[in-house]
């Protein structure tokens, strides 16, 4: 696949399937990245449909190691406002691929994305718990992208369970124990492939965080940032464990670190560290 990203403009209006209670939805904007993401890879690749085999002939997909969200203002979209989607997506070391993502506004960027993904396959049918790397052909770029290295890196960290601060979260300071069992249902957080969703782990940290919150009845903090780390899946009918282990609530927002792992025999999938400012701010 080269390695010369093309930049592509997507427009958009925005409307009910787009927006959610504080503007933009972020779930929305990460199955459409998603999904951009996907498509380029298949143009690069000379396919008409994402369709991908490994070198062994095995049924492939594309699946995120990490992701971030940052600078956003979801906020600023509201009903029948145009807003576009910028992207670009690269081949990157280590079987990777690297794709970056300004939503835009005539007057601003209200969001910047950022996605890392690599090509799985099944080792078992049908069963997520042996999700692998796929092996593709030779080629790749020996250089990494300063932004794409540091979103490998933290994700690293995050797996190592080396870290100790994330902008103003401070594990130690701010640590806590809050534990959440969650069923995943599957025909809202699995996808056509049968596989835990990605942007179904943001969810499931939205709905935790909100039944947490002491004041559930003002006005939900606004995103900042969201950084995930994706290690694993889940299969259809398994629960998970999503433990919060550091929370910091000021007057500036809310911020918190969630692993997300199988309660059948738990291994961690996902750290999921997410910033947010109050709306009125």
């Amino acid at each position: 696949m080269p390695n010369s990203p093309e930049v592509s403009r997507t427009h958009y209006v925005a409307s009910m399937p787009e927006l959610a209670f504080t503007g933009l939805s972020e779930q929305w904007l990460l199955r459409t990245c998603g999904h951009l993401h996907w498509t380029a890879l298949a143009a690069q690749a000379q396919l008409a449909a994402p369709d991908f085999y490994d070198a062994q002939g095995n049924k492939s997909y594309a699946a995120f190691t990490a992701i971030k969200v940052r600078d956003a203002r979801l906020d600023d979209i509201v009903e029948n406002q145009r807003f576009a989607i910028e992207a670009s997506v690269r081949r990157v070391p280590g079987a990777r691929h690297f794709g970056q993502y300004r939503v835009l506004t005539p007057e601003a960027v209200i969001a910047r994305i950022e996605m890392v993904s690599t090509f799985v396959r099944r080792e078992r049918h049908r069963d997520n718990h042996s999700v692998s790397r796929a092996m593709f052909e030779a080629g790749a770029p020996r250089q990494m992208p300063p932004a794409a290295a540091e979103l490998v890196a933290q994700a690293k960290r995050f797996r190592a369970d080396d870290w100790t601060r994330h902008s103003r979260l401070l594990r130690d300071a701010h640590a806590t124990e809050h534990v959440v069992d969650y069923l995943p249902c599957p025909s809202l957080d699995f996808n056509g492939a049968s596989l835990l969703y990605f942007a179904s782990f943001q969810s499931m940290v939205e709905r935790a965080e909100w039944h947490w919150r002491s004041a559930a009845t003002s006005v939900p903090p606004a995103l900042v940032e969201r950084e995930m780390a994706f290690y694993g899946n889940a299969n259809v009918g398994e629960r998970l464990k999503l433990r919060f282990g550091a929370r910091y609530t000021g007057h500036d927002g809310i911020s918190h670190w969630c692993s997300i792992s199988r309660a059948s025999d738990k291994v961690r999938i996902a750290d999921i560290v997410t910033h947010k400012r109050w709306s009125h701010e």
